[in-house]
């Protein structure tokens, strides 16, 4: 009578579990204070760029332009720029080069490469290489993208292009410094 029931309920419960969707868990690093862009973390990325292209900057953005970049920027990032734009002791390498690109010039356009090839996608950081150019340089740097939220944000500028910055390997860094 036992082996019956169970033989029952077995064909019963695979059928019942074929009829349910299951929806990948999406890790994320906290929770969001602004708004956001919609889009994966290319996507996101490249709208981001594509921002920065059209209205270039040298040096810390002021506050105008921070609350454009405000819905790209992870909060982390975001509170790093508004407390070093606060800051009168700025150096001269701050006025005269681009935050966001190894080149202090900064790029005249941007490529970012596709998080399709990623494998891990329940990744809560995702680092993707951007193509830059200007006039005749071309170069890699790598933007770090995380899940913040139900947002896909920039965390981080990772310098990879083959000449030094002023301040260092990471916008992190140059930021921490100040």
């Amino acid at each position: 009578m036992r082996n019956n029931a169970f033989a029952l309920v077995v064909p019963v419960a695979v059928l019942l579990s074929a009829c349910t969707t299951v929806e990948p868990v999406i890790k994320d690093n906290g929770p969001r204070m602004a708004s956001c862009v919609e889009g994966g973390p290319d996507s996101v990325a490249q709208q981001f760029y594509d921002l920065r292209v059209s209205q270039p900057t040298q040096g810390l953005p002021d506050n105008a332009l921070l609350a454009k970049y405000r819905p790209y920027l992870s909060d982390r990032l975001y509170q790093k720029l508004v407390q070093s734009n606060g800051l009168s002791n700025k150096p001269a390498d701050w006025r005269s080069g681009d935050l966001f690109s190894s080149l202090a010039q900064g790029p005249t356009s941007a490529e970012v490469a596709s998080a399709s090839s990623i494998p891990n996608r329940d990744a809560r950081n995702i680092p993707l290489r951007v193509d830059l150019t200007r006039g005749d340089k071309k170069w890699q740097d790598e933007v770090l993208m995380i899940h913040e939220g139900s947002c896909w944000v920039v965390d981080d500028v990772r310098y990879v292009g083959n000449w030094p910055h002023p301040g260092g390997g990471s916008l992190s860094q140059l930021l921490e410094e100040r």
